[in-house]
């Protein structure tokens, strides 16, 4: 018998001989009792080589019955009926698992557009002085695919089609190899979109946003501990992850390239300034060299660019008007009233009566009121409209708020600056070790990496921003991952079709 076949039939009698000396007798089994029953024999089947969806669906209807049949067996069929309805109905009109498909059906375009498997060469290139840089750049590549599609089993079985026979052939040790995959691969159920985060989001009623924000920064930093774990275990043994050969490390340089390597030197940046001032270019067309030097400073200008947007919602004010525009009308027509603030250096005295409110008149005392049958303005009304504003109403001694005082801008904090200083640090090294070599991988790096990743973060961050639901915004990914597809020629019927098919028996199982 082979040893996969051992293993397999070994761990499915532990599984079944736990299950039979745990239970209690058939007569004691209680609701509790049946699901654990139901996970043990779910585990089995799935290992027996059974579907997984129908082995879910099968197993949930009947231990649901045997559920009900154990309190009603009159009632227990149609029970266990109208649970399904139910439950079915449910999903159905359940707006949030409508992302599920559509997050599986933007991982397979962009896994079916070859996006992965130059992602994966890339890597590994950039990586290749590393220790263990095959399954560093295996965990990289799971992790992002992880981002892209949500989901284990895909990972998984990609990656096994394409890290790991290049681990086999490069001397890698087995354990390693199946470890690396299978570890890369479960990021899946942690980093977003992750569809275990969907679902229960959707059963417990949490918010899936949360879900997604609180499960990022986490999934990041297992991937970060399994490459440090690879970095240790390959110099510790490294018999189990030896070096990359020269030949495997070498990249093929263009003509161009190699022309102006062999007259300039191997530095890009110099080189290429120095081929765009010399005779005739040193024979390499103008636009070559041109398309050369675009690349070549792009990092700067990402790092620079990204500085400057930070430093500037650092330092920026929000400038308000000290009264809004409501206040100021009702503030103006409050003060061309004649209510004014009496004149307090004399203690309490009676009110002007000189063109404005008087005292009744009191030679006669108490007098009937008029009886002209019209009503009268009472006396002075019109010289109180003609009055005067009287100034507003503050508090003695203090000075009004200039008008145009604004707050002082705040300075960006000591730490910012140290990190500026630190990318430069970087940048100049970067560029200082920057070859002809590195740039074509950084090349390759710009065809595969970051059209993928702003992909995902356009997805991610319009969910953690609040910008659209994790429906919506697994819509865009899935019309991103068809425009990367067709970007790189390999939108056609037969791609549609199959990753149709393939997101249709995920989404069942899940």
């Amino acid at each position: 018998m082979r040893k996969e076949l051992r293993f397999g039939f070994g761990l499915m009698a532990i599984i079944i001989a736990a299950t039979a000396i745990l239970m209690p007798a058939p007569s004691e089994w209680t609701t509790g009792h049946l699901g654990l029953l139901m996970l043990a024999l779910v585990v089995v089947a799935i290992m027996l080589g059974f579907p997984t969806a129908f082995t879910l669906m099968g197993m949930g209807v009947i231990f649901a019955w045997l559920a009900y049949r154990s309190q009603n067996p009159d009632i227990a069929t149609q029970q266990t009926l109208d649970l399904m309805v139910q439950r079915a109905f449910s999903v159905m009109t359940n707006d949030v698992l409508i992302s599920i498909p559509l997050f599986v059906f933007m991982g397979y375009l962009v896994e079916r557009a070859n996006l992965i498997e130059q992602l994966f060469k890339s890597l590994h290139l950039a990586m290749a002085r590393l220790p263990g840089s095959l399954a560093i750049a295996t965990l990289v590549t799971c992790a992002i695919f992880a981002t892209a599609t949500g989901i284990v089993g895909a990972v998984v079985t990609l990656m096994g089609l394409l890290a790991l026979p290049a681990m086999l052939r490069a001397g890698y040790d087995v354990r390693l190899s199946a470890g690396v995959i299978t570890a890369g691969g479960c990021l899946g159920i942690l980093i977003p979109p992750s569809v275990m985060l969907i679902v229960y989001g959707a059963t417990a009623g949490v918010s899936v946003v949360k879900l997604y924000a609180g499960a990022f920064f986490p999934g990041l930093m297992l991937a970060g501990l399994y490459m440090v774990y690879v970095i240790l275990m390959a110099k510790l043994r490294p018999d189990w992850a030896p070096p990359l050969p020269e030949a495997e490390r070498h990249v093929p340089l263009p003509a161009l390239a190699a022309q102006v390597a062999r007259q300039y030197g191997s530095r890009a940046l110099p080189s290429l300034l120095a081929a765009l001032k010399g005779p005739r270019n040193a024979g390499v067309p103008m636009g070559k060299l041109l398309g050369q030097l675009g690349l070549a400073p792009l990092p700067l200008i990402a790092v620079t660019v990204s500085l400057f947007a930070i430093h500037d919602s650092m330092t920026s004010v929000e400038v308000m008007d000290d009264v809004p525009a409501g206040l100021e009308s009702f503030e103006s027509s409050y003060s061309s009233s004649s209510l004014a603030e009496p004149d307090s250096g004399g203690g309490l005295v009676e009110p002007p009566t000189d063109g404005g409110l008087g005292e009744p008149p009191q030679e006669a005392g108490l007098a009937e009121p008029p009886q002209d049958t019209d009503l009268a303005e009472p006396p002075g009304a019109a010289s109180m409209a003609a009055e005067a504003p009287a100034p507003s109403l503050a508090e003695p001694g203090a000075e009004p708020p200039a008008a145009d005082e604004t707050p002082a801008a705040p300075t960006a904090p000591a730490s910012f600056w140290v990190a500026c200083a630190v990318c430069a640090v970087l940048l100049v090294a970067f560029y200082a070790i920057l070859s002809f070599e590195r740039l074509e991988i950084f090349k390759m790096l710009l065809s595969s990496f970051f059209p993928l990743a702003v992909l995902i973060l356009s997805v991610l961050g319009t969910i953690v921003f609040g910008l659209a639901t994790p429906t919506e915004a697994a819509a865009i990914g899935a019309f991103g991952g068809a425009l990367l597809a067709a970007a790189y020629g390999q939108l056609n019927f037969g791609v549609i079709k199959e990753s149709v098919f393939l997101t249709a028996k995920t989404s069942a199982m899940v």
